[in-house]
């Protein structure tokens, strides 16, 4: 990359033309001398920039996958790639919004650096950390020279989890072969007999009872089907009181998705504009250390008829919001789901007593802990 004048640089340049160019109209010598001065300065800063590094830049992470609090180190290796000693440098590495400088001292040719960091984990977040850059400049930072070593990396802090391991039992229980009103002709559920009929596959026909009434007389099946849960959580900032409402909500979807998927039962978890990843519990958290509200998200209103467009063969839903929609709010947002669904609704509250009300097909809970969670399913399938 070519040199950059900073902002002192560009101020340098001004006064220097301002300087030489008044100092010679006006005759005024002074003005001219320090026109000249800083123009001297100008040409040995940017002379201070010249030259080629050539380093090898390593950035290694302990571990791309943390849980909220838990400790991230990383790595950053430097070695002088060419056979003279290098000139000190200083190196930038990013880190999410800050940042790190840090001092590269002169190496002798093949010679290796190393330096430690940690990355704060304290929040729920995808931390970018990179590119690492060298930067050579003057020390008044007039100009500075800036090269990229490497591209940046990511790394997931997972939300906080709860185990659920045997709570969930009748929540998310496995509907295989769970009856449903709709007749088939082939499936799992024995339910009655009826009347052969032209086309009818031969191999369902009853012959004890065909050969008692003297009629042919087929099996007819109730359709069955496979457990599919739908987490849907939402994400109009309107719905949370705080952060740690916003929180809870995330670490609740996130422990629900991963003991469902754990179970190997289908999943479909909503949050933000789309679908999250389920194709394993680690991809489905780097998700949710993703998630964020903010306005125009999906607000509890609108779940429901969410979970009826995107997945209407739910077998169990769970709505997860804030604390702020009252419970006529709740209700309604669940009219949406489709008829037939078991449907959990969560209000996230830090510091609430746990409650849960259940009408039909319906529940509706609050949560005032990530660890009372297995609790409140408890009390839904109790």
């Amino acid at each position: 990359m070519a040199p950059r004048l900073s902002p002192i640089g560009w101020g340098a340049l001004a006064g220097a033309v301002v300087g030489v160019v008044l100092g010679r109209a006006l005759g005024w010598l002074e003005l001219a001398a320090a026109g000249a001065a800083l123009t001297v300065v100008l040409v040995l800063a940017l002379l201070m920039t010249v030259g080629r590094e050539r380093y090898e830049v390593e950035l290694d992470l302990a571990d791309r996958r943390v849980r909220v609090g838990e400790r991230a180190v990383g790595r950053l290796t430097v070695r002088n790639a060419s056979r003279r000693r290098s000139l000190p440098a200083r190196i930038e590495l990013p880190v999410g919004a800050g940042g790190a400088d840090l001092a590269l001292p002169s190496l002798a040719g093949g010679a290796e650096h190393d330096d430690l960091f940690a990355i704060p984990t304290s929040h729920r977040a995808v931390v970018v950390v990179g590119p690492v850059r060298s930067v050579r400049g003057d020390p008044l930072g007039i100009a500075r020279r800036t090269l990229r070593w490497t591209d940046p990396v990511e790394l997931f802090v997972h939300p906080a989890l709860v185990a659920l391991t045997g709570s969930s039992a009748g929540v998310l229980r496995d509907l295989e072969g769970q009856a449903t009103r709709d007749l088939s002709d082939s499936d799992l559920s024995f339910h009655a007999l009826r009347d052969y009929v032209a086309g009818d596959d031969r191999r369902y026909i009853h012959w004890r009872t065909t050969a008692r009434r003297g009629v042919l007389m087929v099996k007819q099946f109730e359709d069955t089907r496979r457990t599919q849960t739908v987490l849907a959580l939402s994400t109009d900032p309107r719905d949370f009181d705080d952060d740690d409402e916003v929180e809870l909500g995330v670490s609740t979807i996130a422990s629900i998705g991963v003991q469902t998927l754990r179970e190997q039962r289908d999943l479909v978890v909503l949050a933000g504009p789309g679908r999250l990843r389920v194709s394993s519990p680690p991809r489905l958290l780097d998700d949710c250390s993703a998630v964020s509200v903010e306005v125009g998200g999906t607000g509890v209103s609108g779940l429901g008829r969410r979970i009826a467009r995107e997945a209407p063969s739910a077998s169990v839903a769970v709505l997860v919001t804030g604390s702020v929609p009252t419970p006529a709010d709740l209700r309604a947002a669940a009219r949406h789901v489709p008829v037939g669904t078991r449907t959990l609704v969560l209000a996230c509250s830090p510091g609430a007593e746990i409650s849960v009300r259940t009408q039909g097909s319906l529940s509706i809970g609050t949560l005032g802990a990530l660890d009372d969670l297995p609790r409140v399913l408890r009390r839904v399938v109790g």
